[in-house]
């Protein structure tokens, strides 16, 4: 029985694996975890050939002051230390502007070491490539930095929020940028460094072997995550026990114990 939905998981992850594209959080983590496609990324976004990425993380954990997770699809720093996340969001909601002035104060939070002088902040770049135009005003891509009100001057800071639109596909770099992003076949795509890394994760063995293996790691986290959850419910309520919680719930007994916020003054 294991075997047969194992491989009907399986089945369904390569059918999936057809219909993404780069719009798709999942699959654009895997290509632009590539330093060599994160690099031509962000030239064309913000116009700069001289641009040289030094290293990329995809899915990237950075945490708050008060221990609060945030993930980030791209994570990239180039020659210059000018930090980049880049973000893909197919749902307006994700891309609320509080999304991306908190993903701007999480960078800036985890850049830094004790002692570190303000000065020394790095250059930062919250981009966010979405489905929709999620800003409406019409534009291809949209640049937001803090001026002086009085002045209409730059405030300097160098802190930088970037939203692209990818519903617009025309005939200048960035549109067929965002069209490549539409795209589910390499085929059809214009950039051949991004076309290439397209099809490696759809009709390479490796790659598409790469690419099940991490839609199934998402699979067990979301389960892990959702345990997790209903684990908090449970311990709110005190009624069961930290054995109980963990043999219904697929966990471990000192994973529950960990979660309680009220563990009791006793031994369990």
């Amino acid at each position: 029985m294991r075997d047969l939905n194992f491989e009907r998981k399986h089945a369904e992850d390569l059918q999936r694996l057809r219909g993404l594209r780069l719009l798709d959080d999942d699959f654009m983590n895997k290509v632009f975890e590539d330093t060599a496609c994160a690099e031509f990324l962000l030239q064309i976004l913000l116009q700069r050939t001289d641009l040289r990425v030094q290293c990329v993380h995809g899915q990237h954990d950075i945490k708050n002051l008060q221990g609060r997770s945030v993930r980030l699809d791209i994570l990239a720093v180039d020659e210059a230390n000018r930090v980049y996340n880049i973000e893909v969001q197919r749902s307006d909601k994700g891309a609320g502007v509080k999304r991306a002035r908190y993903n701007s104060s999480l960078i800036d939070a985890n850049v830094t070491e004790p002692g570190d002088e303000y000065e020394k902040l790095n250059e930062t770049y919250v981009i966010f490539i979405t489905e929709h135009d999620v800003l409406g005003g019409g534009q291809p891509i949209y640049h937001i930095d803090r001026t002086i009100k009085e002045t209409g001057a730059l405030f300097g800071d160098e802190s930088h929020i970037l939203y692209v639109n990818a519903q617009i596909k025309d005939d200048t770099a960035l549109g067929q940028l965002m069209h490549d992003f539409s795209c589910t076949s390499a085929e059809q795509m214009h950039y051949q460094i991004l076309a290439d890394r397209v099809r490696y994760f759809k009709e390479d063995q490796e790659g598409v072997a790469t690419m099940c293996k991490a839609m199934e790691d998402m699979r067990n986290e979301a389960v892990k995550e959702n345990a997790i959850k209903a684990a908090r419910s449970f311990l709110a309520l005190g009624k069961l026990s930290y054995e109980e919680i963990a043999s219904s719930l697929g966990l471990t007994v000192d994973e529950v114990k960990a979660l309680d916020e009220n563990p009791p003054a006793w031994p369990d």
